[in-house]
């Protein structure tokens, strides 16, 4: 994996930066965009706002300062997410009816906070501080996950409005065509998956990748490449949403019950197919990754294709000799891009990183031998261990610097407001 610059920077440096891609993710938006919360799982964008620095106030700064007064003690119930071990969360469902504090007041509760963090950061050596060091990177991490949500709770909210409004200017017309899919084989055997702390010189990772363990692969092949909307759209007109034999059970009652007859964002009218975009409504680019499907459409689509979804440790497997480069929110494109033509490379998988977050046909459960961490942080992963899929590799919303191949995202088989999609196994 290559590094990123951002993590050759000071813990200083690097605080300030991920502080300040958040505020340019909310450049764009108009003060209305920060209040509504368009269904539970999504979350205004004030929220985020509060939530990343009541995170940094109550793991850092209240264990680590001990002269810190906080702003607001009310903010530990509104904006405590689901650590129990803190206190009682506001419910979910309901932040979109917090009208108060105001946004204004979110912002200057930031600035105050990230304030006493430089001042803190200033007095203590960091690297003399395993503790603080550890606390601040998971911060940083942390956030780094929260500005994804941001774009696409931010997307979701936009695509409520009937007139389509775009979040920013990108274009998202590439004018490009998607190489032919080819098959890449890989011999199985034992290999060993997880987050090998020593090797990588006790680098971040988060609790959920170890420990590091070995599993038994059989030979197994992955497309080079992942399926796009123009495929996808061959499941469409194949009456693939009308066709109970290729859905998993609860996905077919899932199908019936939301009336799914596309991915989230597609638009059809009697121009045909469009999606919307954080550019706002778009024709429907056949060339690129499809996105913004479930866990059960992922599976009905490779059921339609003859084959099946990887399981995550061939997807390890396979991630582990490509660099962690791809379309990431660096570029401030968000948006998937078509992928490139090997052009006489050896064959390797493209698009692993980067573009869209890939379903896996692998249960989100612990490792052997996993141990979540004491106290509220251990909260962080391991009780979402139920009714979840992983996911592998990264998106156009997420950070370079926050990617690995051993990282495991994960939500349940229904989600798809996340860029979310499909590459094919056998």
């Amino acid at each position: 994996m290559s590094d990123s610059p951002i993590a050759t920077l000071n813990h200083v440096d690097r605080l300030r930066k991920v502080r300040e891609f958040t505020r340019s993710i909310c450049d764009p938006l108009q003060i209305e965009d920060y209040v509504v919360q368009s269904m539970p799982d999504a979350s205004p964008t004030r929220w985020h706002l509060a939530h990343t620095t009541w995170f940094f106030e109550t793991f850092l700064l209240k264990p680590f300062d001990s002269s810190y007064k906080s702003t607001n003690d009310a903010f530990e119930y509104l904006f405590n997410s689901y650590y129990n071990a803190v206190g009682k969360p506001y419910p979910r469902a309901k932040r979109g009816l917090l009208t108060r504090p105001t946004v204004k007041e979110v912002w200057d509760y930031r600035e105050s906070v990230d304030k006493s963090l430089f001042d803190l950061l200033a007095k203590l050596d960091v690297a003399e501080n395993a503790d603080l060091a550890h606390v601040l990177e998971l911060g940083l991490q942390h956030e780094q996950q929260h500005q994804e949500l941001m774009l696409t709770d931010i997307k979701h909210v936009l695509s409520c409005n009937p007139l389509y409004p775009a979040y920013h200017n990108a274009d998202t017309t590439e004018n490009a065509t998607a190489p032919d899919a080819k098959w890449i084989k890989y011999r199985g055997g034992v290999h060993p998956f997880g987050f090998d702390v020593e090797a990588q010189h006790g680098a971040f990772h988060f609790d959920n990748e170890t420990p590091v363990f070995e599993h038994l692969l059989q030979d197994y092949q992955l497309q080079d490449r992942l399926v796009t909307n123009a495929e996808y759209l061959g499941f469409i007109n194949d009456r693939g949403y009308q066709r109970a034999e290729l859905w998993l059970s609860m996905g077919w009652a899932t199908v019936e019950q939301e009336s799914w007859n596309a991915p989230l964002y597609w638009i059809q009218d009697e121009d045909g197919w469009s999606e919307f975009t954080l550019a706002g409504k778009q024709p429907l680019d056949l060339s690129e990754p499809v996105s913004h499907v479930s866990y059960f459409e992922a599976d009905a689509f490779a059921r339609w294709s003859g084959v099946r979804l990887p399981t995550e440790f061939e997807w390890e497997h396979a991630a582990k000799s490509i660099d962690t480069t791809g379309n990431f929110a660096d570029s401030k494109h968000f948006h998937p891009r078509t992928a490139v033509a090997a052009n006489g490379q050896p064959d390797v998988a493209r698009q692993m990183f980067g573009d869209v977050w890939e379903w896996t046909s692998s249960q989100y459960s612990a490792y052997p031998g996993y141990q979540p961490p004491a106290g509220a942080l251990g909260e962080y992963n391991g009780k979402f261990m139920c009714n979840q899929f992983v996911l592998r590799g990264g998106s156009c919303a997420t950070s370079a610097a926050h990617i690995r191949p051993t990282y495991r995202n994960f939500f349940p088989p229904n989600a798809r407001w996340q860029f979310s999609g499909i590459r094919l196994a056998g």
